[in-house]
């Protein structure tokens, strides 16, 4: 198991960003996290398989349709306590 926290910076918030991460991590069976940032940028915390976290940071690094992805930032972090995937509230 591992758990990521990426910060993706580009034209990405106001694009259904989060929605979009929701939806892949679900998808991925992944357990954590996604909001929007003061800075413009979207922070996901994701937790689960290391393959699935991987290809999830490999889905970020594209985003969806309307994002444009400069970077992505990523460290190993602690596990959400929480199970499933969530929308957060804006920092």
């Amino acid at each position: 198991m591992k758990a990521r926290r990426m910060v993706i910076k580009g034209q990405v918030q106001g694009v259904g960003f989060r929605w979009w991460a929701a939806r892949q991590a679900s998808s991925l069976g992944l357990d954590g996290s996604v909001r929007n940032m003061p800075d413009g940028s979207v922070e996901i915390v994701a937790s689960g398989q290391d393959s699935s976290v991987e290809q999830m940071a490999a889905l970020c690094r594209e985003g969806p349709a309307g994002a444009h992805v400069i970077a992505v930032e990523s460290e190993v972090c602690q596990a959400p306590d929480e199970k499933g995937f969530r929308i957060a509230r804006n920092s």
